[in-house]
């Protein structure tokens, strides 16, 4: 679905991804979460990601991977991207294709949650509800964007 082609992520990719998705995210602590620790006889710390505008960290991914696209000139304000989720990286891939002024569709399985979806929409996504499930989902977003030149994020890797 992606690049088959892998590398070592680095301190100075992690550094640049934290600068891009600075302008998005919102600041979350790092909280001791005592119950588990006690559980596991040993220090366990959370970070609230739920507190993000989408609900959870994948706008993250999202953001970092358009953005680093979009300035290197492989994507430019206007261009259709695509993604394929029930749920949580369908909101954030919307968030962060919007940001950027590209044109996100996404494609979710027929049994995603009408709050998800309408999330998702609200986000600025075209929404394809028309799979049984993520994977068949992950596979028609793939054939659109081959279709349609959009390109493909996927909700992993």
């Amino acid at each position: 679905m992606g690049s088959t082609e892998h590398s070592l992520i680095g301190p100075d990719d992690l550094q640049n991804a934290a600068k891009r998705v600075a302008s998005i995210t919102r600041p979350t602590p790092i909280v001791g979460a005592d119950w588990l620790s006690a559980l596991v006889k040993r220090s366990v710390y959370l970070k609230p990601e739920h507190v993000q505008r989408t609900g959870s960290y994948k706008v993250r991914g999202s953001f970092n991977h358009l953005a680093a696209m979009v300035a290197d000139g492989r994507l430019r304000p206007g261009d259709p991207v695509v993604a394929a989720s029930a749920g949580n990286h369908a909101q954030g891939f919307a968030l962060a294709a919007t940001t950027l002024g590209l044109r996100p569709t996404v494609f979710m399985p027929a049994t995603a949650s009408l709050p998800k979806v309408e999330a998702t929409q609200g986000y600025g996504a075209d929404v394809v509800l028309r799979s049984a499930n993520v994977d068949e989902a992950i596979t028609a977003a793939v054939a659109f964007g081959h279709e349609h030149g959009a390109h493909f994020v996927p909700p992993f890797d």
